[in-house]
């Protein structure tokens, strides 16, 4: 006897598996491989990669909650192995992006709420209980800790660490660690860019930038004028100040640490 609910138009791919009490309505798509868990909701409009496993009583593709939605049709796009504890949820979009997108080989943790049209990179890590409101952008490899929240609209960086119980209200710019209250930077994320394979030279590079950006108390565009004079022009480099410039809430503030 099958214990779940499945549309008859739903497009499952090969050995995906489900578990007892889950609903899966008719416009959905999941890919090869993918696990589904027990009582897990998984609602129209929601697309899902292969080799995903998704845990028991999460709720995926649920209407945004945003007074704006009309019912519009949007999706919920999650991309190839990634990992969904319990209990999390997550909206689809809204008419402003039509999608809330998921990339590749990411883990969020139980209880973690993501809103309509956010849009997450690869290889990611949100953690337990963490709230990210509608239209956040956040790139690849951030590691977002446990019972923080971030402001709608905001952007995170590459390669960015944030630490647990955080406010997120600002940018936070690529390469970076961002601790205390208010979230300022309290240095570069070494022990992250040297698992990645980046060299000291490299990292060296990254905490000088920071250091007219964060630590000279010059304004924000002096800052950007100065680094982009001095410095050999770089990916980083130009990732940094891109970032800047593209920043409409503002970055975070410095908190006077070298980093590590």
């Amino acid at each position: 006897m099958e214990n779940y609910c499945i549309g008859k138009k739903a497009i499952l791919g090969e050995n995906v598996q489900i578990g007892n009490f889950a609903t899966i309505e008719n416009d959905v798509v999941i890919g090869d491989n993918t696990w589904i868990g027990n009582n897990v909701t998984i609602l129209n409009g929601t697309r899902i990669g292969q080799n995903c496993k998704i845990h028991s009583n999460s709720v995926l593709g649920g209407i945004p909650q945003d007074l704006k939605y009309n019912n519009e049709y949007t999706i919920l796009e999650i991309g190839n192995n990634n990992i969904i504890r319990e209990f999390v949820t997550i909206n689809k979009g809204t008419k402003s992006k039509q999608k809330t997108l998921i990339g590749n080989n990411n883990l969020i943790m139980s209880n973690a709420h993501i809103g309509h049209d956010v849009v997450i990179g690869n290889n990611s890590i949100i953690g337990f209980s963490v709230g990210i409101a509608g239209e956040v952008i956040i790139g690849d490899w951030v590691n977002i800790s446990g019972l923080s929240a971030v402001h709608q609209f905001s952007l995170i960086g590459d390669h960015v660490m944030i630490s647990g119980l955080s406010r997120v209200v600002k940018d936070i710019p690529p390469y970076v660690t961002a601790g205390r209250e208010p979230l300022s930077y309290v240095g570069v994320n070494t022990i992250g860019l040297k698992r990645r394979g980046f060299q000291l030279d490299k990292i060296d590079e990254l905490k000088n930038i920071y250091r007219i950006l964060f630590q000279q108390k010059k304004n924000t565009g002096m800052a950007v004028e100065l680094i982009e004079s001095e410095f050999d022009q770089t990916l980083e480099r130009d990732k940094i100040l891109q970032f800047i410039r593209n920043s409409k809430r503002g970055i975070i503030k410095g908190f006077g640490l070298e980093s590590r």
